[in-house]
């Protein structure tokens, strides 16, 4: 996708992220309170530009799920500040849910190093988007999530099209309506949050709405894989000690067990907190706790249930 600068400043004067906002000329003129209170009351419309597109979330949300239930892997792409957010959800799925880091991951324009300093020129490449994916090897099992708040940018858009034509599932979230991103991808999911705060910067509002999408993406997949029991974190991975004490206080929750009981039960499943909450509802021993989970696919309730049987 090549533009000379005067296509590109027509084009971004069309989008609703870039419009500038003449009431709001002179903001550097207030007092840092009153820019506080303009900026707290911009965010409070988030929430809800995001509940105009629940439906089509949820459907997204849906797919991903049945295809990560088979195997499949779930990829963010995106750049600058939709890369950022893409890296820092998937970097959260290994200590809340105990994922595998491979199963869920965020890829931004440039690498790695363009979590801190942008790389030049690399947005504007669907090419290297869609090295990026062959490097992972996609397949037709996987989701592939571009994100970009103008839903222009071709490193999202290039990541949507060559995950489409290998198969895999696509979802384009932006927050412009009818986006390329949108159109180009099976879920289009646009949260229009309208102009920015400050002109064009869309790591304020845009941002704060992609946040919240990419934490329901992957919260309520992971619901839906079975990684929690009721809203009980059954897969946290305890890697320090907060976590540890984390784990015991949500297996009382689950269990209503004593310290003793839960010291026993996790003593018994290698500290794996879904496994201990097994034993002590279930009344089973470790190794047939470990293998109810196999065979429910890590569902609890299901495993509970062949336990009581």
């Amino acid at each position: 996708m090549t533009f000379s600068y005067g296509e590109l400043r027509a084009e971004l004067a069309t989008l609703t992220t870039e419009a500038f906002r003449p009431e709001l000329a002179e903001i550097d003129q207030l007092p840092t309170l009153e820019i506080a209170r303009i900026m707290n009351g911009e965010d409070e419309s988030v929430p809800a530009a995001v509940a105009a597109q629940l439906p089509r979330i949820a459907a997204a949300i849906d797919d991903t799920a049945e295809r990560m239930s088979r195997g499949g892997r779930l990829v963010y792409a995106g750049a600058g500040t939709a890369g950022r957010l893409g890296v820092l959800d998937a970097s959260e799925c290994p200590p809340t849910f105990n994922t595998d880091p491979t199963e869920v991951v965020g890829l931004i324009a440039g690498g790695p190093s363009a979590m801190v300093k942008a790389v030049e020129g690399a947005e504007d490449s669907k090419e290297l988007a869609a090295a990026d994916l062959d490097a992972l090897k996609l397949t037709a099992d996987d989701t592939v999530v571009g994100i970009s708040a103008s839903g222009r940018t071709p490193y999202a858009i290039g990541a949507v099209e060559h995950a489409r034509s290998i198969g895999a599932l696509t979802i384009g979230l932006s927050c412009n309506a009818t986006s390329a991103l949108g159109a180009a991808a099976d879920h289009g999911i646009e949260i229009v949050v309208g102009p920015e705060l400050l002109t064009g910067s869309t790591r304020l509002k845009a941002g704060t709405a992609q946040k919240l999408v990419l934490n329901m993406i992957s919260t309520i997949t992971m619901i839906r894989l079975g990684k929690t029991y009721g809203n009980l974190m059954v897969d946290v991975r305890a890697s320090n000690e907060k976590l540890r004490a984390r784990s015991r206080r949500i297996v009382a929750l689950a269990t209503g067990a004593s310290d003793e009981e839960i010291e026993a039960a996790l003593a018994a499943t290698d500290g794996e907190v879904k496994n201990a909450i097994l034993t002590i509802l279930g009344s089973v021993d470790g190794p047939t706790a470990a293998r109810l989970l196999t065979e429910s696919k890590g569902h609890l309730r299901a495993a509970l249930q062949s336990a009581r049987r």
